[in-house]
């Protein structure tokens, strides 16, 4: 066993130097995971936890911050993996039965290359854990910026959220040269307010439904005109765009935000940037 401190529980966390039974309550944690070859030693994950597709044959314990406590006693994990702000409670409740590690939760997209390492390190995964931080680093090098554009972003996490300047998504704006209407805001996330936005005008909005909701790309219009947003720069060129597929994508922290949510924002910017210039 080896002994690391944790500064979220103020402690130190006693850890295997190389886990064997492994549960992540933290879908960017499981990918990562899975991602730093570790995966056979997950043997439990969150019910969000879809990424990658090998991770929904794992057994389900609970949710963000509820765990079917008979389960969890009954694999008797030797390390948990969460993060903080929702789940920092419920870590701590954790920690009282079984090794628990929260990481922080990234506020910048280098912060998703840190939290990467920082997976390998307590999973045992050390080596595999500063190689795919070096392919994440390299895959931001090929990135273009797509400058001057105001963008908006919404993600219906049971209701409209929004974010400000400690998320990483607003980092991502940044770094693909694009603004963002909540940008200064003092706070990871907060609700909207659907006038302040229709002012700013913003040149593109970004609509990511909620996690495995059957909402549809054309679903977008009528909600735009429920807000009386079709008279918004961004709705009269088109540039409205709503993420692919039925997971989180824009909400999730993993290393394919950088691999592939960073490469499609910087496609849709471009279009976007395209459209307003043939308008």
């Amino acid at each position: 066993m080896e002994r690391t401190f944790n500064e979220i529980l103020g402690e130190e966390v006693s850890i295997p130097r190389s886990p064997k039974r492994i549960v992540s309550f933290s879908p960017a944690a499981t990918e990562t995971l899975f991602e730093l070859g570790r995966g056979d030693s997950v043997v439990g994950v969150s019910a969000f936890c879809a990424r990658p597709i090998e991770a929904r044959s794992r057994r389900k314990l609970g949710s963000y911050n509820t765990v079917r406590d008979e389960v969890l006693d009954d694999i008797r994990p030797d390390l948990i993996l969460t993060v903080t702000g929702y789940q920092r409670d419920f870590a701590l409740r954790l920690s009282k039965r079984y090794p628990v590690y929260p990481l922080a939760l990234p506020v910048s997209v280098a912060g998703i290359i840190d939290f990467v390492v920082k997976v390998g390190l307590v999973a045992g995964a050390v080596e595999n854990g500063r190689d795919v931080a070096s392919k994440l680093l390299r895959s931001l090098a090929r990135l273009e910026r797509i400058d001057g554009l105001n963008a908006y972003v919404e993600i219906d996490l049971g209701g409209p959220v929004t974010f400000g300047r400690y998320s990483y998504i607003t980092d991502a704006f940044r770094l693909l040269g694009s603004g963002h209407v909540y940008e200064d805001a003092p706070s990871e996330w907060l609700k909207p307010n659907f006038d302040e936005v229709a002012s700013k005008d913003p040149d593109v909005i970004f609509y990511e439904p909620k996690m495995f909701s059957t909402f549809a790309e054309e679903d977008v219009v009528p909600l735009l005109a429920s807000r009386e947003w079709r008279g918004l720069r961004a709705s009269k060129t088109g540039n409205v765009f709503v993420t692919p597929g039925p997971l989180d994508f824009l909400a999730h922290h993993g290393p394919s935000f950088i691999t592939e949510a960073l490469p499609w924002l910087q496609g849709k910017l471009r279009l976007a940037r395209e459209r307003i210039g043939t308008q």
